[in-house]
């Protein structure tokens, strides 16, 4: 992983027109020399320590200190747009082993703009038709399983496109007509239905269809980053503000490069388009890259020992007041990472959840976690600071012990 001083020297080496240093020598410009506001303070903003998760309302994770500093670096120079996501594409594109790639508004982003790409192949006249399929001779349905037609999906019709659920493959093979234009799979409801990844690759291989999955939660583990694509997915859509700790804003579309570069049609800096108000800056494309570069040289084992420690910590204290009971597991879908369940027998401790909830968020310093269901609640440490798992562990331990009868 880049260390602060090495990384404007790293960033100098992009293959990008001027690279960063074009302009003005970083350290000579306005922006060095200024006193960072605390708007937080200064607008009443309430803080807190993340031990819930990457809720995109709890603003997802934290960027790491590079990435910070790439947005900044690269705010000091024009570059042409495209010409940032051809580049930081092509390195993004190798490391997740596609055949293209591009740098999307958030995961969403990449699904509506990467059926988009499906749709309009290389036609401006259809990329500037969109939403409206009548009278275009495109394709107008999705398909998918009906546990994976979850909210998310709604990123497909913003095409025009209509979704039809299936629960068989019987029924896939029944559904699919001159009509469909994608076959979409959502990886994290993927216990939620009969067909498993490879199935769904095939029956599209088979038909001519292009695939199409959502992985936004699914990192960790690492390897998903190129799984995906190694199976044989058309299309990977992953969200970037999460595990990768990239910008919040930021999202990967990943696949084959017909289907990548007729989704970037519908992008800006192209305007008349779905996808104009999905715009990213120069300074996100960028961070993202140096995040997923950053995520990619990371000793995962490492990491993860460090979030189990965590973890146990929190746990042990917890568990330490009489009635309390502490579950540790990892999620085989979506956030697998070491969760704690940590549940009370009220007869014990009177407090419910929601109570509980309140007192650490209202508490000094404010702590999120998330419900448990009855009596229980739910955290994670992978977005803990250093030090911070102290914090919730003494926290949690003193509201528990002050409940108890």
């Amino acid at each position: 992983m880049l260390n602060r001083r090495d990384l404007i020297k790293h960033l100098s080496s992009l293959p990008l027109v001027g690279g960063f240093l074009g302009g003005k020598p970083i350290l000579d410009s306005p922006a060095a020399s200024l006193t960072a506001r605390n708007l937080a303070k200064e607008l009443g903003i309430r803080t807190f320590i993340n031990a819930a998760g990457t809720y995109t309302a709890m603003t997802g994770s934290l960027m790491q200190d590079e990435v910070v500093e790439t947005i900044r670096a690269s705010s000091n120079n024009f570059m042409m747009l495209d010409e940032v996501q051809d580049k930081v594409g092509e390195k993004i594109a190798a490391i997740t082993h596609a055949e293209a790639a591009v740098v999307s508004a958030g995961c969403f982003s990449a699904m509506t703009l990467g059926l988009a790409g499906v749709l309009t192949g290389m036609d401006n006249h259809k990329v500037a038709a969109l939403p409206h399929l009548e009278g275009t001779r495109m394709p107008s349905v999705v398909i998918m399983q009906k546990g994976h037609n979850v909210g998310y999906s709604h990123a497909l019709l913003n095409t025009g496109c209509t979704i039809v659920s299936i629960g068989t493959l019987d029924e896939l093979e029944k559904a699919i007509d001159d009509k469909t234009a994608l076959l979409w799979f959502l990886h994290i409801q993927s216990d939620r239905g009969q067909i498993n990844h490879e199935q769904w690759v095939e029956v599209a291989k088979r038909r001519g269809i292009p695939s199409m999955i959502d992985i936004a939660a699914d990192v960790p583990p690492i390897e998903n980053l190129w799984r995906f694509n190694d199976m044989g997915f058309d299309l990977v859509c992953v969200s970037g503000g999460k595990a990768l700790r990239g910008p919040q804003s930021a999202g990967i579309l990943m696949g084959k490069k017909k289907y990548i570069e007729a989704a970037r049609l519908s992008m800006p800096p192209r305007g008349s388009t779905i996808g104009r108000g999905m715009k990213i800056n120069k300074e996100e494309i960028l961070g993202m890259y140096v995040a997923l570069e950053n995520f990619v040289n990371t000793d995962q084992k490492k990491l993860w020992k460090t979030w189990e420690d965590r973890t146990t910590l929190i746990g042990n204290a917890a568990e330490s007041v009489s009635g309390v009971t502490v579950e540790t597991r990892v999620p085989e879908l979506g956030n697998h990472t070491p969760t704690l369940n940590i549940s009370w027998d009220t007869s014990k401790i009177k407090l419910d959840t929601k109570g509980l909830q309140e007192k650490l968020r209202n508490g000094t310093p404010s702590i999120e976690v998330v419900s448990g269901g009855e009596n229980a609640i739910g955290m994670t440490a992978w977005m803990l600071q250093p030090g911070e798992d102290k914090i919730v562990a003494k926290r949690l331990k003193e509201e528990l012990q002050k409940a108890a009868v």
